[in-house]
């Protein structure tokens, strides 16, 4: 394939959501629950993609997820694997101990677990529609914990209002390689974008909540970002390609 028809590609697979072409039914054993879910803490937008390994290790099969999620579900930190048993995915601790189960119905759709202390979780096969209700679907990446830190030496803007303004993209090596309006809460990419990967991606409307900036695309996908000070922002955590949004003059 001619390298300049990789580039939407790429840009594709950094930005997507990957999304299966059929709903599969509800795994019935360990064979058919590995895979990637969507972890959320319920009633919040705290939520992480975790990949069920089918590798026994330990207590129980491999856990895998982003290093960042132990800041955005910080129950995590408490798990040494996962299995499934009595029908339920469960997710066990370095003693083997059940610290989170989700019980799996007859029917498709996202699972329902709480933990002794109460907090309610939701699990979701990746590519199955969100729970009716819930936030909308994140980039599989972690979200930091709200009200969580800026960049070094950054101050977060006290508000919406004064986020709100024109930005340019900064990749890692070339700069100024689109500019996006933001206002009112909706994104408007300005004429002259030539960045591959936010064309695919396709923003259409953001939110400040707690220090971070989000923009959100039309398929529901979305990044968050961190001021880094100076009028920037940063993708958190840094993944993939540089993200970087400048604040600059229209």
């Amino acid at each position: 394939m001619p390298a300049h028809r990789l580039v939407p590609l790429i840009g594709l697979l950094l930005w997507a959501w990957p999304v299966p072409a059929q709903e599969a039914g509800p795994p019935r054993d360990a064979a058919t629950a590995a895979g990637a879910w969507d972890l959320s803490l319920t009633g919040s937008y705290r939520r992480c993609v975790l990949t069920l390994a089918p590798e026994e290790a330990g207590p129980g099969r491999i856990l895998r997820f982003p290093a960042g999620c132990r800041r955005a579900l910080p129950l995590l930190n408490g798990l040494a694997g996962w299995r499934y048993e009595d029908g339920a995915i469960q997710f066990v601790d370095h003693e083997a101990n059940p610290v989170l189960e989700f019980p799996v119905p007859d029917k498709p759709g996202p699972l329902a677990g709480q933990t002794a202390s109460g907090e309610r979780y939701a699990l979701a096969a990746m590519g199955r529609g969100p729970a009716e209700g819930a936030p909308p679907a994140i980039v599989p990446v972690a979200l930091p914990a709200a009200g969580g830190p800026a960049g070094h030496g950054a101050v977060a803007p006290r508000d919406a209002g004064a986020v709100a303004g024109t930005y340019t993209l900064d990749r890692f090596v070339e700069k100024d390689v689109c500019r996006l309006s933001l206002a009112d809460g909706a994104v408007q990419v300005l004429e002259g974008c030539r960045d591959g990967g936010l064309a695919t991606f396709d923003p259409a409307s953001w939110r400040y909540e707690a220090g971070r900036l989000t923009l959100v695309a039309r398929r529901g996908h979305s990044v968050e970002l961190i001021p880094t000070g100076d009028g920037r922002w940063r993708r958190d955590p840094e993944i993939g390609t540089t993200f970087v949004l400048r604040r600059v003059t229209p």
